[in-house]
């Protein structure tokens, strides 16, 4: 039975007679001519594309698998126990090598600023009129002239922020300094230049001081709390401990907390309003706050939503997949306790840019307590659409006492592979105020492997109704996304899918597949680097962070396989590439494992890596040495 299945092209994914023998499961159906082994594959890159070995592919692993290699993820597929009887003799046999898996969380890491030893004070740098304010205690380089004998050479003739902007905040620091800097060592300014767009929702210095020496007060949160230790269900809040303004745009709100400070001086308290934002006529929302059913709605049903995605999901990587048509966005999973505590690299996740017209933050927290005050923290002080969350707090108590912005909840099916349960808690979320509810087809023992289970996902429509459910699992293409539609489900969120190809969202809302040839790749890495640059700044440090996000979203993107290479289309998500020669050099390159090939990639669009530069992908199972 497990061997019929095996050979069905719909289960298997070897789509027919394929010119090289009969692909094992799981491994994407390449057109013969394109098959090569893995010898000659990484010969072909060492000649830079000079010469084509030859294609053809001896019958026995099309993967070319030896010792030195980590088998690629190999999913196993919904067929009795997950197995092929070829595939259960394997596992019977000792094994040389333990299989990669898992995170490469012993792996060396490099802080980006570790690359620049001698750093220049950032009075220098931003062209301040005052002096230094640790004077001969500062740290940084004083000497202007010292450092540019010391600093590497500049990695491009262009600076992509004085191109855009007309001026460069990093001047001499920055790594395309040559671009903008006057014969004097002055940094250039031109004057058509246009005005940065801010980055919304960044963390004010004043608010993380008050943070970290715990001085900010929650009274809605700790009145919540209180009533829910005496066992009393949130009622509703006395107008006097919520004299903050509600608005139906979702400005950055201040309340009471603020005017409990102490008396406000330079750089000792948070400012108070201005003029500008508290004149006007006094409204019954000034005074009187919403009830659940007059707050804000969430209808985002039938729109692409790009999933919260951690170490890939950054602002940049939003930016690529909101000009491919993504219609919602989600930062990166927060944790709440340390942006209770004020860490500026917890606050960066939930940095909004201003394309994200529809953006969301993801909050990760264990008890009562964090979350709720984490909530009443964000809900006065950044701006955001929604707030999702993982399932595990109380989530009646946030939504009822603390947000004024909808709510959203993200679940799996369950812990244990095979005990579903979110049938059972979605009427929960339901009740207790969820605006929307993801579901990934997956349960927490599995991660991702197996299939998504969308027959699951459809039964849990109806126990979700009339709140929407959104699906998400195993969506590579518009047939993909077409089917799990026909689910009942109000939309999909797309997740490892848009890290193999981010124009995922075009295909499905133009339905058509889209054979995107290797320079129009290489010109969205192009767009990514740029975005990083703007994001993460220009200097070596924001140079070198910008060069390790690319590596790892790499490590995602050599799995993708041309449309025109396809024997059978489309490539589905559990399938992984075998070693193939593409239709041109960087075709190749980009299909390759290795991580110094993706650092080659990295070097076209970054200039070359610093010295002793090592890098490991996150997940084991994504590259080989």
């Amino acid at each position: 039975m497990a061997k019929s299945a095996a050979e069905t092209p719909g289960e298997s994914g070897g789509g027919g007679d394929s010119g090289a023998g009969t692909l094992e499961r799981g491994v994407a159906p390449i057109k013969s001519r394109y098959l090569t082994t893995k010898e000659q594959f990484h010969e072909f890159l060492e000649a830079r594309g000079q010469e084509k070995p030859s294609q053809k592919t001896e019958a026995g692993d099309p993967g070319g698998h030896d010792p030195v290699e980590p088998e690629a993820k190999r999913i196993r597929l919904e067929d009795g126990d997950g197995q092929t009887d070829e595939a259960a003799e394997h596992w019977e046999q000792p094994q040389a090598q333990k299989r990669a898996r898992g995170q490469n969380k012993g792996r060396p890491h490099m802080k980006p600023h570790h690359y620049d030893k001698n750093r220049l004070c950032p009075s220098l740098v931003q062209e301040s009129a005052a002096k230094c304010f640790f004077g001969d205690r500062c740290r940084f380089l004083h000497d202007v002239g010292h450092y540019l004998e010391t600093k590497p050479a500049d990695l491009g003739p262009c600076c992509v922020l004085f191109e855009t902007y007309g001026r460069c905040p990093y001047g001499v620091t920055c790594r395309f300094a040559g671009a903008h800097l006057g014969p004097e060592g002055q940094n250039l300014v031109q004057k058509e230049g246009v005005q940065a767009p801010p980055v919304r929702n960044s963390l004010d210095k004043v608010l993380q001081q008050q943070l970290r020496k715990r001085k900010i007060h929650f009274e809605r949160a700790e009145q919540a709390l209180y009533q829910l230790g005496k066992g009393h269900l949130p009622g509703p809040t006395p107008l006097s401990t919520v004299p903050e303004v509600t608005g139906a745009e979702c400005t950055p709100r201040q309340d009471d907390c603020d005017a409990q400070q102490a008396p406000q001086g330079p750089g000792t308290g948070t400012p108070s309003r201005s003029p500008e934002q508290t004149c006007g006529p006094l409204t019954d929302e000034d005074i009187v706050r919403l009830r659940p059913c007059e707050k804000r709605r969430l209808d985002i049903s039938g729109k692409l939503y790009l999933a919260p995605l951690t170490t890939c999901g950054n602002l940049p990587f939003r930016r690529i997949c909101k000009r491919f048509g993504a219609d919602v966005t989600c930062g990166e999973m927060a944790v709440c306790t340390n942006l209770l505590q004020g860490q500026t690299s917890e606050w960066a996740l939930l940095k909004r840019h201003q394309c994200e017209d529809i953006f969301g933050v993801q909050l990760e927290g264990a008890f009562p307590d964090t979350m709720t005050k984490c909530a009443e923290l964000l809900n006065r002080t950044i701006e955001v659409d929604f707030v999702d969350i993982n399932v595990g707090c109380p989530i009646d108590l946030v939504y009822k006492k603390v947000l004024d912005v909808p709510l959203t909840v993200k679940i799996r099916t369950g812990i244990q592979e095979r005990v579903n349960l979110a049938h059972q808690l979605l009427p929960k979320l339901r009740d207790w105020g969820a605006a929307l509810v993801t579901l990934h087809g997956r349960s927490r023992e599995q991660r991702y492997t197996k299939l998504a289970d969308w027959q699951y996902i459809e039964q849990c429509v109806t126990a979700a109704s009339p709140m929407p459910l959104f699906g998400n699992g195993d969506i590579l293409s518009y047939e993909d996304a077409n089917r799990a539609m026909h689910t009942g489900v109000a939309g999909v969120m797309i997740a490892r899918g848009a890290l193999l190809k981010p124009w995922l969202f075009t295909e499905i809302k133009e339905q058509r597949h889209w054979d995107i040839s290797s320079s129009e790749r290489l010109d969205i890495l192009r767009d990514f680097t740029h975005y990083g640059l703007e994001h993460w700044g220009s200097d070596t440090q924001g140079v070198e962070k910008t060069r390790r996000f690319l590596l790892e979203w790499l490590s995602f993107l050599c799995r993708y396989v041309p449309v025109g290479l396809l024997e059978r289309l489309p490539q589905r998500i559990n399938e992984r590439p075998p070693y193939y020669l593409g239709r041109d050099y960087l075709e190749t390159l980009m299909a390759s494992q290795k991580a110094t090939d993706w650092i080659c990639i990295s070097e076209m669009l970054l200039g070359p890596v610093p010295p002793n530069f090592v890098f490991l992908p996150k997940h084991k199972a994504n590259a080989y040495k």
